[in-house]
């Protein structure tokens, strides 16, 4: 396979200007230029465009390929030293990573997944040096912002978890913009995934790489590919599912996906059958009688496990036959309109019912699992019990958020990479990356979920 150079930032300026960026602090940014590390990052030429922007500021750039795909979407940054590739065994890579921050002088890392294995020991051999770290992903607000936060997200976040605090800080930022603004590029995220991850199955030369991923990535796409072949039918059955419920109360459970490290490393949960038995078993004893479940599979999920049929029998065994519903597609804003209330691990659709105002139930750790916002009861009684978040601290929450963790872009669409990448390289020259956040919040004080 070839390695692709990717767009230079210059070739997908930016036409117009898109208003959204992490607040601007007035303290001034730790001097000098500095040395930034680059691990793995999205699958896409985003981080590179970054490290060329870093650059063109004066400061250095270092990247470390953990695979062949980490090295597919790396390319030449100039006046920089070529990518580092490691291809020991994971076990050295502990070592590796705190030799070469010594070595260099990193001041700054970079990385997607707080949690992958690799990633772990790069941070806490960071943390060990002061080395300050930028961890981005998709955006807490839906389709076309990035998140940017130090140290990490969902359970490691240093968003305040303090009402008072957020309100005390909401005046000095702007009402949060809830328009969408840009759109992503799916057909492109499909094909650079599969790029990335068919490359990493290559035996030469990084043999000893250990992917983060549960399932192989063929079985994935195959799932994928299949349920984008029914795309049709699936939209007909969350149409369907709609109907069947008609006028009766309705509560939504969002699902996740099982790969994803906010349902592995954010929450007590295994799996996904676990917290949707768990789910049933609390609707069937606590929930009106009236009431109806509406259950909507992730969008990517490559339901290897045959959703559809798995919680019909979840549905039988909790006596729940006819007030179950499944929807694998779907108007997600239409579901979250009519729903009583929400019911999810920590999926950002929980952001979402937290915009429109709807009662919300966290599972998991999430950044607004906060008094105010979300149900803080059991599940138990989040069903009779659950109110709509506060108004006042909603707007309140929402501009914080999004003026402190959040960028407008994506990391695809060219013109919407293009506006992410700029803003990405002005935050992280100016050292605004959590400028207004506390530290970070030690693991053993988050509150265990209910």
């Amino acid at each position: 396979m070839v390695a692709m150079e990717p767009m230079p930032l210059s070739d997908a300026a930016p036409s117009a200007t898109i208003r959204g960026g992490l607040a601007t602090t007035a303290a001034p940014p730790r001097p000098g230029p500095r040395r930034f590390l680059f691990l793995q990052g999205p699958i896409s030429p985003f981080f590179l465009e970054v490290a060329r922007g870093l650059a063109a500021r004066g400061h250095g750039i270092h990247r470390i390929n953990l695979s062949l795909g980490d090295r597919l979407f790396w390319g030449r940054v100039e006046g920089q030293p070529p990518a580092v590739d490691f291809q020991d065994r994971r076990d050295a890579w502990p070592a590796f990573i705190a030799g070469y921050l010594d070595r260099h002088g990193i001041t700054d890392v970079l990385l997607l997944g707080e949690q992958r294995a690799y990633h772990r020991a790069a941070i806490a051999a960071a943390a060990a040096r002061d080395i300050a770290v930028v961890v981005t992903d998709f955006g807490y607000f839906r389709p076309d912002w990035i998140t940017l936060e130090r140290d990490g997200m969902g359970g490691d976040s240093r968003f305040p978890r303090d009402p008072a605090l957020i309100r005390a800080m909401a005046p000095s930022f702007p009402p949060a913009d809830l328009t969408e603004r840009l759109r992503d590029d799916f057909g492109r995220q499909a094909s650079w995934d599969v790029i990335y991850h068919l490359a990493n199955l290559a035996p030469w030369p990084f043999r000893h790489y250990q992917s983060h991923q549960l399932h192989h990535p063929l079985v994935t796409y195959w799932g994928v590919a299949r349920r984008l072949l029914r795309r049709g039918a699936e939209r007909a059955e969350g149409a369907r599912a709609l109907a069947a419920i008609g006028d009766n109360p309705f509560w939504l459970f969002a699902m996740q996906m099982e790969t994803d490290f906010s349902v592995r490393a954010y929450s007590r949960y295994p799996d996904l059958d676990t917290p949707i038995a768990e789910t049933l078993r609390s609707f069937a004893a606590h929930a009106p009688a009236g009431g109806h479940l509406l259950v909507k599979v992730h969008p990517l999920d490559p339901c290897m496990k045959r959703w559809g049929d798995r919680i019909s029998r979840m549905a039988e065994a909790a006596n729940l036959s006819g007030r179950v519903h499944v929807a694998h597609n779907g108007n997600l804003d239409d579901m979250v309109r009519g729903m009583r209330g929400l019911v999810t691990i920590n999926s950002t659709v929980g952001l979402k019912a937290v915009v429109f105002g709807k009662p919300v139930k966290a599972l998991g750790t999430a950044v607004w699992d906060l008094p105010g916002l979300a149900h803080q009861g059991t599940l138990d009684s989040f069903w009779t019990e659950g109110a709509p978040p506060d108004p006042a601290f909603r707007a309140d929450f929402l501009s914080v958020l999004q003026a402190t963790t959040q960028l407008r872009g994506v990391f695809y669409a060219a013109e919407g990479r293009a506006i992410a990448v700029a803003a990405t390289t002005e935050a992280l020259h100016a050292d605004r990356i959590g400028a207004f956040l506390p530290p970070a919040i030690p693991a053993a004080v988050v509150q265990a979920p209910g």
